[in-house]
């Protein structure tokens, strides 16, 4: 027997997946890339199929440099999983050789090499989502996303990591282990699509696939300053991806794609929109074509309600709005309808089984600390959970932590119908109090309160969620642009930013950010990247990839995101 209790063949199996994944990974030269590779990765998706259409690079060219810069990615940030050079590799051989013979691309993918998190079936690869029992059960088949992509002309590169259970927005488990921030050891990447935003970050891919139930596809590109698109429910296919609740969609998770210009996320969607998978979904609407006003009209706000953004988070805001302003589009500062309500129905319908469907998955798995506060609600007596809700109403006088934790509980049916149809009226309220009130073409808001959280924050603050879940719940389309980094002299708190709250935010969750002994600190945060949320009506998916065109422009080049991003911080630094 080895720590923790468990026999030695647990570890060996770990091991053994881990040196599967060493092995794979010396499929290419370790070389450092040539010009003409640091070229290739250092460019947008769209341009490089550009540049193997008129004959400048082929696949095969373009994906040895992409996965040369995978192994540099995979070092610096352990993110990726399943390694597929190999396979990719003869996939772009067959791809140049139809090149050659038609002089015609096979989609508008073509070449491109695409990575996918750890969840979607690739024939031939394991898809364990970091559980050490779902080893050595390779796919059969590929789920529908990978089908469109390779349909599209797209070679699946490799597979990245996920936190244990995926309910959670760092990136660690057991069988894989902990994927770093690449722009500070010291923080987590984000989760759960937290492996995609580290090596996109570094130019391992020419863009991913992500999926997000609550902020996993935001909350990796805000924190590794890459750019998101999630839409709403019903616009692309989610058939073969794997997940551990079965059967849940109080909350449906959606598939996004991650890249690293507004350009990538819009070739993605142009590629799946409207392509049917399995049971004939999604709806089959395709990509179509926005014509924006001259002059829009956005809101914006610095704090949801439930936690204040910090001083670099809400700089990113308002840097935003004067950029938008100063080309003349309208920016009015607006309040979110029942703070914490939306936290309230999610917590509430996803803790209705008591996370019996997360967890059943863990096996000899030990839980990783980021699950302690998301998981301990259904495992306190009702007695304890409900004094302990009474007390922070009473003496703390946090009447918001008090409900959330009060939501977090097992629900007889009758109870879970009741949370979905509070969720419903939920939305019918933000659609009348914001969308119908003001008539906003798109909202700027705050991905997080943070830039980034440490590793094993979590553990105390995943309620930091609420930022981003608030629009899983009213389903709207929403992309991630990144905006600007920490700066250690202009982000720390000061008596102006203490000023600025709606006086309604959690105290708990407060204090445990900005008060004594906090996470916020804007030192050791300094240079990490900081994005914003740009948020549109349902169905609204183009008009959102648009609005984040409009505010990436208005933000313009010099901030320094984009392809290349992470080597020229590093020559900086």
């Amino acid at each position: 027997m080895w720590p923790f209790g468990l026999p030695a063949s647990y570890y060996a199996n770990i091991k053994a997946k881990l040196d599967e994944r060493e092995q794979a990974l010396k499929a290419v030269s370790l070389d450092e890339l040539s010009y003409q590779e640091t070229q290739i990765v250092g460019s947008t998706a769209q341009d490089i199929v550009k540049s193997i259409q008129n004959g400048q690079w082929t696949a095969v060219q373009v994906t040895r440099a992409f996965a040369k810069s995978a192994i540099r990615a995979q070092a610096e940030t352990n993110a990726i999983t399943e390694v597929m050079f190999k396979d990719a590799l003869k996939e772009a051989e067959v791809l140049d050789a139809e090149f050659a013979r038609t002089k015609q691309l096979k989609g508008p993918l073509h070449g491109l090499p695409v990575s996918f998190k750890d969840q979607y079936d690739i024939t031939g690869y394991d898809s364990t989502i970091g559980y050490t029992q779902w080893t050595n059960d390779p796919a059969t088949s590929d789920a529908d996303l990978v089908k469109l992509t390779r349909a599209a002309g797209g070679i699946p590169l490799f597979k990245t990591n996920v936190p244990q259970t995926m309910l959670s927005f760092e990136c660690s488990n057991p069988l894989w282990g902990r994927t770093i921030n690449p722009y500070s050891a010291a923080h987590t990447c984000g989760g759960s699509s937290g492996g995609e935003g580290a090596a996109l970050a570094m130019d391992a891919a020419a863009f991913g696939w992500g999926s997000d139930i609550g902020g996993s596809l935001r909350m990796p590109a805000h924190y590794c300053g890459i750019y998101a698109l999630k839409p709403g429910t019903g616009r692309i296919t989610r058939g073969g991806a794997r997940g551990g609740s079965r059967g849940f969609d109080g909350i449906p998770s959606v598939v996004g794609p991650m890249g690293r210009s507004v350009g990538d996320i819009e070739l993605a969607c142009r590629a799946v929109f409207g392509q049917e998978g399995r049971n004939y979904l999604p709806a089959p609407i395709p990509y179509r074509e926005v014509n924006l006003p001259e002059k829009l009209k956005f809101g914006y706000y610095t704090s949801d309600g439930f936690v204040r953004a910090s001083p670099a988070c809400r700089r990113a805001v308002l840097q935003t709005v004067e950029a938008l302003r100063a080309q003349g589009h309208e920016c009015i500062e607006f309040q979110v309808p029942g703070p914490a309500r939306a936290l309230e129905i999610f917590i509430g319908l996803t803790s209705a089984d008591g996370y019996k469907g997360l967890l059943s998955h863990l096996g000899p798995d030990p839980k990783e600390p980021a699950m302690f506060i998301t998981t301990l609600g259904p495992r306190l007596p009702g007695w304890l959970r409900g004094l302990a809700s009474w007390i922070f109403r009473t003496f703390v006088g946090d009447s918001i932590f008090s409900s959330v934790l009060s939501a977090s509980r097992i629900k007889p049916v009758a109870e879970y119908h009741e949370l979905a149809y509070q969720r419903d009226q939920y939305i019918a309220e933000f659609y009348a109090k914001v969308w119908d009130k003001y008539g906003f073409d798109g909202i700027i808001a705050p991905t997080q309160s943070l830039p980034a959280i440490p590793h094993n924050g979590c553990k105390t603050l995943s309620p930091l969620a609420n930022a981003t879940l608030l629009y899983n719940v009213v389903d709207s389309p929403v992309g991630c642009v990144p905006v600007t980094r920490v700066d250690s002299a202009l982000d720390k708190l000061t008596p102006e930013w203490e000023s600025t709250g709606l006086g309604s935010e959690s105290k708990v969750c407060e204090q445990r950010v900005f008060g004594a002994g906090g996470v916020y600190d804007a030192e050791t945060m300094n240079g990490l990247p900081v994005g914003v949320q740009v948020i549109g009506k349902r169905w609204e998916e183009e008009k959102v990839v648009a609005l984040m065109g409009v505010v990436d422009e208005a933000l313009g080049p010099s901030r320094g995101f984009g392809p290349s991003a992470w080597s020229k911080w590093k020559e900086a630094a």
